[in-house]
Parts: structure tokens; C-alpha cells; sequence
């Protein structure tokens, strides 16, 4: 997964952990930019009777970085607080929950959005109502009216939701970690198993759900000069986006039982740019370190790139048909260190650049002037490459719900694009067809803000579907 339980420390905290991240133009309206930034993975829906929330002890940040040095110059601070309603009760609500302020409902988030930029601290929400998780048909019949109630407009004309929804990431993740197996060409592994060679992989995240914190932001708030980029090859036109979570440094147990008291300065716990570095480039004696490390100082972390571990695997795994692929000091990386540490330069695409500068920083890089694909491609940039057409709009351009980042980086680590860092070498002929069997979640995303799915409900809820959800677990009314 892209960063769900990826460390150590932040897999035994999860309301802190980043789980993805998204940037891109909005399809809808390509005036502004969406970002998402989602924590607390694998939540089970029937989460009762203590469902799953943001934590009031956690510091939410979205950061922007528009002039390329990899330092925040907007920063996005959620803050959340727990309210409920009648203590006496155990109960999460006491009847249907009708609307955001029905008295049914007893336990309740608000939060408040806060803007730091050049020009100071700027609230832009505050007692911004989250919606009540997805619970099933007697206690949220009308789902999607409650939740799409709680999106919300900014005093900046920004829009905010933040709250539960659908995992947007599908993934075969039980056979990925079984030594990368890949289901589709699980006969050319060198380990004995299954070879039923399926072209269909298992959605492990399927039915599962996350929390959200979603913004749609005008492109000229996030512009350092106020401007609507439009020019593709303009730097200006660049920003790099990545997300965190902060723990407050001292928490004492409360002596009589109560809530921990919290004191000090916020320090990060999690962080999250590009999907699955600190899952797959960063070693275990490394990985929480890495969470709190600012993108700047990502040069110490260089050399996992330019050695992968999961190129280095490759061909000891599939011999036969990924053998030659690049990697080491005889064949570094440099296409992997372009694609997520600098961004891409015009005189690799031509039509295309998301370069940051020479600074190595893990960030997502969206070029604002791209347009939303017509026709978008799971597989982004590398869409057919090197013929084309690429899908530009795509990863890693950013990064939509839709881009499938699993088989993106699986085609890329064989060697897909190294041709652009080194004309002499060929990539293997299976590299350009690599893929988990898993191409898309079991229930669309949403054609509008949030664009991620409906969160689904627990009385649905079917362990058992191996992918297969019930028809009403998306939870419509």
C-alpha cells in the first residue's frame, strides 16, 4: 500500500498515519486544485461502538511549496475536537442521524482550518462539522446527504470535507508481500506457489474505508505570484505538495483515568509525498526517522533510490523474464531519483516538466497548466510509453485517485523509462506489462468533490467477498 503501516513507530498510531495523497487539477473545475490527504488505514466499517475518528491530540497538515526550494511557503493546519453529547450513554448515536445537527446523534467532530502563508495565520473555518461515519441503513439512511452537508466553503472561497470515505487505493496486497508475487506472472517467480498465472488480482483494501481531509483550492491561492498558471513549461506553473501529522512532545497520563494531558511543541510523526517511498526505498532503520524529516533534507536518503531494493529483487525473483534490469553503482537510478525527488525536466518530455530544482525533497510535483485528461489513463505519463500518447494529467503529475500507482512504479523499477537516462539500454519486453492483476477499486469515485467513494457501512459489510462488495455498501440511501 502506498503508506499504510509503512514504519514501525506509526503502524502502532494510526488516527497519525498518512495513509495517501493526492494532487491534481479538478476535472470538474479546472480552475482549482484538489488536495487529499487521508489517514487511519484498514478501518474496518463495523467499527462499533468506539468508531473510528480523527484525533483531537493530532495536528493535520497540508503543505505547498511554489517556488521550488522544497520548503512550505502555504501550510494547510486541521484542527479537530470531540464533542459528546449525552456521556451517560455508550451508545455512538441514539437513533437515526438525520442531518449534522440531529440530537441522535451523540458523538460529534468539529475542526477548524487554519492558512499560514507569507502574509501571517489566517483561520479560514472554525467549527467545521465532519460527518458521522458511515454506520448502516437504520442509523445513516440518507448517507450521501449527510455527508455531501458536510462540505464545506472557506472564507477564502476554498472548499473542505474532511471526514470518512471509501479506500480509494486498490491493491494486491497479500500476494505483493509474499515475495513480490504478482498474480499475472506468478509461474515465472524462482519461488515455488501457485502458478495459476490469474489476470486478476485480489483487492486486499476492498470495503475498507479511511478518513479524509479533502480541499478544492483555486489555482491563484497557491501560485507565489497570484497568478492562473496556463504555461505548461513555466516553472511557475510547479508546486510541490506533500502532508504530515504532529504529536504534541510531552503526554502524562491523566491520574484519575482521564484523557492524557499534552504539552510542548508539535513534533511530525508522519509524513507522506510521493505514494509508497518510505514502504519500499527507505530501510527499517530508517523509517521513522524518515517520517521526521522535512522534504528538504531528503538528500541523506538519496542513495535508497539510486539503489533500488525492489529493482535489485527483480530479476533474482523473475529470472526469465526481468533479467538486465538496472540498478547499483554500475547502473544507478537516476530515473527514479528525476521521477520523485527533483521532478521531471522539459529536455526529458518536451511537452511536459514538473522540475523543482536541483534540491532532492519527496513531494508530489503538479504542474498546474496541465489540463484534466479527456481520456484519463490508469498508468499516467508511461500510458503506452514510449509511443504514447502519454496521459500527461496523470502520475506523476501529481497523483488523481485514479492512477495506478502499483503497476506505474512496478513498469517504471523494471527499467520502462531508463531508455530516457540512458539511450543504450533496452528494458526488458515484460517490463512495460508488470501490473498486480488490480487495476481499479471495486466502486467508482465520485465525479465531483471529494471524488473519493462513499464510505462503506458495517451492517453491509461481507468479509468474506474476497473483492466482491454487496450491492449496498456503498451506503446509498
Amino acid at each position: 500500500m502506498t503508506s499504510h503501516r509503512e514504519a514501525p513507530g506509526i503502524s502502532t498510531d494510526p488516527v497519525a498515519d498518512n495513509t495517501d495523497l493526492y494532487a491534481f487539477v479538478s476535472p470538474d473545475k479546472p480552475s482549482t486544485v484538489t488536495l487529499i490527504s487521508n489517514f487511519i488505514p484498514l478501518q474496518l466499517p463495523p467499527g462499533g461502538p468506539n468508531f473510528f475518528s480523527f484525533g483531537d491530540d493530532v495536528l493535520y497538515s497540508i503543505y505547498v511549496d511554489n517556488n521550488a526550494d522544497a520548503v512550505a511557503d502555504i501550510t494547510y493546519d486541521f484542527n479537530f475536537k470531540t464533542t459528546v453529547i449525552n456521556p451517560s450513554s455508550f451508545l455512538y448515536n441514539l437513533g437515526p442521524i438525520g442531518s449534522l445537527t440531529d440530537p441522535n446523534w451523540n458523538v460529534r467532530q468539529t475542526y477548524t482550518v487554519t492558512r499560514i502563508d507569507k502574509s501571517g495565520r489566517h483561520v479560514l473555518g472554525s467549527n467545521l462539522a465532519s460527518p458521522p461515519v458511515n454506520i448502516g441503513p437504520r442509523s445513516t439512511p440518507n448517507y450521501t446527504t449527510l455527508a455531501n452537508a458536510a462540505i464545506h466553503t472557506l472564507s477564502d472561497g476554498s472548499q473542505v470535507f474532511a471526514g470518512q470515505r471509501g479506500e480509494g487505493f486498490a491493491v494486491d496486497l497479500g500476494s505483493i508481500f509474499d515475495l513480490l508475487t504478482l498474480r499475472p506472472f506468478e509461474s515465472l517467480s524462482a519461488f515455488p506457489g501457485p502458478t495459476t498465472d490469474s489476470a486478476q488480482g485480489v483487492d486486499t483494501t476492498v470495503d475498507l474505508n479511511v478518513h479524509s481531509i479533502a480541499l478544492q483550492i483555486p489555482k491563484t491561492l497557491l501560485t507565489k505570484d497570484g497568478s492562473n498558471p496556463t504555461v505548461v513549461l513555466n516553472q511557475t506553473s510547479v508546486i510541490g505538495v506533500w502532508s504530515a501529522a504532529s504529536r504534541q512532545e510531552v503526554s502524562v497520563k491523566h491520574p484519575n483515568g482521564g484523557s492524557p494531558m499534552k504539552a510542548g511543541p508539535w513534533k511530525q510523526v508522519s509524513r507522506l509525498g510521493n505514494p509508497l517511498i518510505n514502504e519500499i526505498f527507505i530501510p527499517l532503520s530508517q523509517k521513522d526517522y524518515w517520517n521526521t524529516q522535512q522534504p528538504h533534507n531528503d538528500k541523506q536518503f538519496s542513495q535508497n533510490y539510486l539503489t533500488s531494493q525492489v529493482a535489485g529483487l527483480m530479476p533474482v525473483i523473475y529470472p526469465t523474464a526481468l533479467s538486465g534490469v538496472p540498478n547499483g553503482p554500475a547502473n544507478p537510478r537516476s530515473d527514479l531519483e528525476a521521477v520523485l525527488l527533483t521532478g521531471l525536466p522539459s529536455s526529458i518530455l518536451g511537452v511536459f516538466q514538473n522540475y523543482t530544482g536541483p534540491t532532492l525533497a519527496d513531494m508530489l510535483r503538479l504542474n498546474m497548466a496541465v489540463p484534466p485528461a479527456t481520456s484519463p489513463s490508469r498508468l499516467g505519463i508511461i500510458n503506452n510509453f514510449p509511443t504514447g500518447p502519454a496521459d500527461i494529467a496523470g502520475f506523476p503529475n501529481g497523483r488523481r485517485p485514479l492512477d495506478d500507482v502499483i503497476d506505474i512504479y512496478l513498469q517504471v523499477a523494471a527499467g520502462l523509462i531508463y531508455p530516457l537516462i540512458d539511450s543504450t539500454f533496452t528494458p526488458p519486453a515484460a517490463a512495460g506489462l508488470l501490473g498486480d492483476g488490480v487495476n481499479e477499486p471495486a466502486v467508482p469515485f465520485l465525479n465531483s468533490f471529494p471524488y473519493l467513494p462513499t464510505p462503506f457501512d458495517g451492517y453491509f459489510y461481507d468479509a468474506q467477498s474476497n473483492g466482491a462488495p454487496e450491492p449496498y455498501a456503498v451506503g446509498s440511501s
